[in-house]
């Protein structure tokens, strides 16, 4: 629990007629601290009634098994559940509530019980749930000897033991848990010191999970109990079920006093857990000196590799600990040494920004060239991450051609992350702007295939970083899909103006959807003013009125409604080998009812067309249509036909440069069919102005 639980505190009782109080005075306390105040707390508020060993005394109901409160109530308390430094999820070790060490009848136990002060306690306990802490009173059954340790009472643990045959005293819980774990795992060195003297066969008896009493007093951090049962000879190289030492748990716990104790009577520094971790790997994971100082002197190996051929070194540079570092390369660790990922500790320095300890690996002539399994160097890793400062240290001694080799780019990255001050830097460096990313895994599965560094800076819609890369001479037209196609359809007109200055293809199609006019008019049925922009800079409006039937029957449609939001379209079976016309896409239900503005607007950038029968058909369906048949019909006013003229010799590449030019702003108004409510005003013959 928290050591900051500030939130408030509802209190409830579990059982009926038992006194509560506000516990939030105990909010600020430390998990250890809270059962420690909980056990004694149970202790001293033992009720007056007298105890029964029936199975219903301990109701668990109201208190979940892994609270202290049910700890406390167990006749061997164990720690809570939690993780390990890893993330593994450690076994439960709470045993069910009973009174396992007693094996004599229960009118036997009963008078015992009672003569030692035992039976029903009183127990605080909490839950927390939602911000709130639950706090609670229940009564629960605890033994005499459990009572005894708890309160370090030694006078009455001696008499109980004095009583009791040894063969009771030595049973395990379920859990498999003695009263020597009782006693090191509640830090009670005196109750501890008389048990080992008492029960020396119990020593290292290990409980279910494999734990010691050893065990159970390094994890809490009891000095003094680990004191206790080393000068007992007890064996300090057991290891759990997850294959951890008492030695590796004190690295665990950072605690040098409690190592250097365990080095002294004879831990071996080199055994690992079952996923090869050592104390080693433990003592770098915190990045202390004193401890690794003490386990390289007793001869721990530098290069042990856990599974995933991971080795102290790497854990050190992944911690950005210069000290640790230097202290194991001096004893021989490998500076080039790979992860099975193929990761080095300069990438790991490099991925987590510890810009000194990659001057002391480099110092000490680390590889910087050598690439995980996806091709990547520190260099990539660093641009991915956005430490500019380890780009600019890196970019002089990367081998350019790793780039070539690999076919990935710190541009991809820079730009695919948004990292705009590392973009930057690269393109400065010299780095090709125009480099194709070859796809890895799952890139492929993207369904804007990008390509450019260019691509990713569309796609996330980073403006800034586009024009970086376009000013450094990005070419908008080298991707798959086109850059522009993925602009329309996330209408970031920003974006694509921009794109349409620096010469994007307003005609590009879409690769995985043929189409027998402009692949982006796809994307903006809904949007007229994106429309009416892709046509200004000379998208070809007259391909949409070139329809291979004409006035005849058309065949029937194939709805394409997956069209409106992705670019990785499948084709339909019946389009495998032509291209769809624009009246039957249009003419889609799921398109038609925006067919008459867009046909609307595309007429205003043709001359005299032929509408089709399926066009006509779609426009006759609705009469506030009827007027946008006439557009098409060879009477079109002069100004508009010189108009029309006038973009076709100028060409689609110059059209993006007219506004530039020294040319009247009512001839620029016109060529991109600005005021054309003047243009109405006047004769259908007046284009002196031209």
């Amino acid at each position: 629990m928290s050591a900051a639980v500030n939130a408030p505190m509802a209190v409830s009782t579990t059982r009926a007629n038992l006194d509560y109080e506000d516990y939030s005075i105990y909010g600020n306390l430390s998990e250890d601290e809270l059962i420690q105040m909980v056990i004694e707390r149970s202790l001293s508020e033992t009720c007056s009634r007298q105890p029964h060993l029936s199975e219903d005394i301990c109701d668990t109901s109201q208190t979940p098994p892994n609270t202290p409160a049910a700890a406390a109530s167990q006749p061997a308390a164990p720690p809570l559940q939690g993780q390990d430094s890893h993330g593994a999820q450690r076994p439960a070790t709470v045993p069910k509530c009973h009174a396992p060490h007693t094996t004599s009848s229960p009118s036997e136990s009963q008078n015992e019980t009672e003569n030692s002060d035992g039976g029903r306690m009183k127990v605080l306990s909490w839950t927390r749930r939602n911000g709130m802490v639950q706090v609670s009173l229940n009564e629960v059954n605890m033994t005499a000897e459990t009572s005894a340790i708890w309160i370090n009472d030694v006078r009455k643990l001696r008499k109980i033991l004095e009583e009791v045959p040894l063969e009771t005293l030595s049973q395990p819980n379920q859990a498999g848990w003695t009263y020597l774990h009782e006693a090191a795992h509640a830090g009670k060195r005196e109750c501890l010191n008389l048990l080992v003297e008492t029960l020396p066969k119990l020593l290292n008896k290990r409980t279910k999970i494999g734990e010691t009493p050893l065990h159970l007093a390094v994890a809490r951090s009891h000095v003094p109990c680990v004191r206790c049962l080393l000068l007992a000879e007890a064996d300090p190289n057991i290891k759990n079920n997850l294959g951890e030492t008492p030695l590796f748990n004190a690295c665990e716990k950072n605690n040098v006093e409690m190592v250097e104790l365990l080095l002294q009577f004879g831990a071996k520094v080199s055994m690992a857990t079952f996923e090869g971790m050592t104390p080693l790997h433990e003592a770098v994971t915190h990045s202390n000196l004193t401890m690794c100082e003490l386990l390289v002197d007793a001869g721990a190996n530098v290069k042990t590799k856990n599974v995933y051929g991971i080795d102290p070194l790497f854990v050190a540079a992944q911690a950005g600990h210069k000290e640790t570092v230097d202290l194991l390369i001096a004893c021989g660790a490998n500076v080039n040494c790979q992860a099975k990922d193929g990761a080095t500790p300069l990438y790991e320095a490099a991925k987590n920004g510890h810009e000194d300890v990659i001057d002391l690996l480099l110092s000490h002539k680390a590889n910087l060239n050598l690439t995980n399994k996806d091709g990547l160097t520190p260099l990539h890793i660093a641009a991915k991450e956005g430490h500019s400062g380890i780009v600019s240290l890196l970019i002089p001694r990367t081998y350019r051609m790793i780039e070539r080799k690999t076919g990935i780019s710190p541009l991809h990255l820079a730009a695919e992350h948004n990292r705009d001050d590392v973009l930057e830097v690269l393109i400065e460096a010299g780095f090709k702007i125009n480099t194709m990313l070859k796809h890895r895994d799952g890139s492929q599965a993207n369904d804007d295939r990008c390509c450019t560094a260019l691509h990713f800076a569309v796609r996330n819609g980073n403006v800034d970083a586009a024009h970086m890369l376009l000013e450094a001479g990005a070419d908008p037209n080298v991707d798959t899909f086109n850059p522009l196609l993925v602009a329309v359809r996330h209408a970031n007109i920003p974006m694509l103006t921009m794109l349409l200055k620096y010469g994007a293809n307003v005609n590009a199609c879409v690769p995985t959807f043929p189409t027998a006019f402009p692949g982006a008019i796809l994307f903006c049925i809904r949007q007229t003013s994106i429309l009416k922009l892709l046509l200004d800079y000379g998208c070809d409006a007259n391909a949409c009125f070139n329809c291979m039937y004409g006035s005849y029957a058309h065949p029937p449609m194939t709805s394409r409604r997956a069209i409106r939001c992705d670019l990785d379209l499948d084709v339909p079976e019946d389009l495998h080998g032509r291209a769809t016309q624009f009246c039957d896409f249009i003419a889609d239900p799921y398109y038609s009812p925006w067919a008459g503005p867009i046909i609307d607007c595309l007429l205003d950038y043709t001359g005299p067309v032929n509408l089709c029968s399926r066009i006509t058909e779609v426009l006759e369906s609705n009469k506030n249509w009827e007027y946008i048949k006439d557009k098409a019909m060879p009477s079109i006013r002069l100004t508009h036909l010189c108009r029309l003229k006038i973009r076709q010799l100028v060409g689609n590449s110059m059209l993006r440069q007219m506004t530039s030019l020294p040319l009247p702003g009512r001839l620029i108004n016109f060529l991109f069919y600005d005021n054309e409510a003047q243009y109405d005003a006047d004769s259908d013959d007046s284009c002196d102005f031209v």
